[in-house]
């Protein structure tokens, strides 16, 4: 109600300047149906509503007091030349006013996407301290035990859009995609029932852009927000248009453990590499073990002895060889299994 109070009080205003300056009817006309256009175009437009309507009105203003200083000096001109000049002039101060307010933060009076169903930066909280969740980490689930760890502070922000696609995810022919939307509702519901988080959903609309992921670092660069996401693509673009992002697999990499060449460690080995006679193991955590001569011992546990380890954008990745005594230890026990079976 309070923005349809200043489109109306806009529109009022400016039909009774007209009247007032050029006491003219059909001026105030003009004026009046100039007034509904531009209201009309700033709903068609998706503006943020207060904020653009009032760095609107503030550059209208400008326009007005610019327009009457230039038909101040040039008075002779027709009247109705003047009406063309003053509302054209305006209108630049119009435009001029809503492509500000894409670029300024206005948070400290609107909150900071400046609409009505705008985020409120918690009382005693770092200003602008949002995190935008992307559908990928919302069906990854992992953002719910890293936030149950208090190790991400801040409002989490979840876009309408982000939802809609959640949505269509769920509702998905396939049996795999129909579950992990479904599994993502489960993470939010989760992260909007925990005590210890705030969860806030905006209504933030980007309809000029068609993508998700370019919608998220729309939003993102207007909010002055992080956007937390495991999609490398979407990583590289925000950090080229200077959106912060954490990225919950590079978390997940910083945080596995560090192992030293030389250092002994044991796995499971589960199938063939890619080079030939490699066997490939896992540890706990994920991380591929690449076991030299190892595609022999495929199924057995193997204590292996770290060669190398290279770090990826895609993860670890630990090089080993099998350790001589292990390699005497299995060779005894399949002659003695030989030895059994005759």
């Amino acid at each position: 109600m309070q923005v349809w109070g200043i489109r109306l009080f806009f529109v009022v205003a400016s039909a009774a300047s007209c009247y007032i300056i050029y006491d003219d009817p059909w001026v105030t006309l003009i004026g009046l149906i100039a007034a509904l256009l531009l209201v009309g175009a700033e709903l068609c437009l998706q503006v943020p509503v207060l904020r653009g309507v009032i760095a609107s009105l503030i550059g209208l203003s400008i326009g007005i007091l610019i327009s009457s200083s230039i038909l101040h000096l040039f008075s002779q001109l027709d009247d109705k030349l003047k009406v063309v000049i003053a509302l054209g002039i305006g209108y630049i101060g119009l435009v001029t006013g809503y492509r500000f307010s894409t670029r300024l933060s206005f948070s400290p009076v609107l909150g900071s996407d400046g609409s009505d169903q705008h985020v409120d930066a918690p009382a005693g909280k770092i200003k602008n301290n949002f995190k935008i969740l992307d559908t990928s980490v919302i069906i990854d689930g992992r953002i719910l035990e890293i936030c149950q760890t208090k190790f991400i502070e801040g409002t989490l922000v979840i876009p309408r859009f982000v939802l809609n696609e959640l949505q269509h995810i769920a509702d998905s022919t396939e049996p795999l995609r129909r579950n992990k939307g479904r599994r993502g509702f489960d993470i939010l519901r989760a992260l909007q029932n925990n005590p210890a988080l705030e969860v806030e959903i905006t209504e933030e609309e980007v309809p000029h852009l068609p993508e998700v992921d370019a919608k998220l670092v729309h939003l993102g660069q207007k909010l002055e927000a992080t956007i937390i996401t495991n999609d490398l693509n979407l990583n590289k673009v925000a950090e080229l248009q200077n959106v912060k992002v954490l990225n919950i697999n590079e978390l997940s990499n910083a945080v596995r453990p560090v192992v030293i060449a030389g250092e002994v460690i044991q796995v499971l080995l589960l199938k063939e590499g890619k080079e030939p006679n490699q066997g490939v193991g896992y540890l706990d955590d994920g991380t591929m073990v690449i076991v030299e001569e190892g595609k022999p011992y495929i199924g057995q546990t193997l204590n292996v002895e770290v060669t190398q380890m290279l770090r990826t954008s895609a993860g670890q990745m630990i090089f080993t060889r099998i350790k001589e005594d292990e390699v005497d230890t299995h060779e005894q026990q399949d002659l003695r299994s030989y030895s059994r079976s005759w």
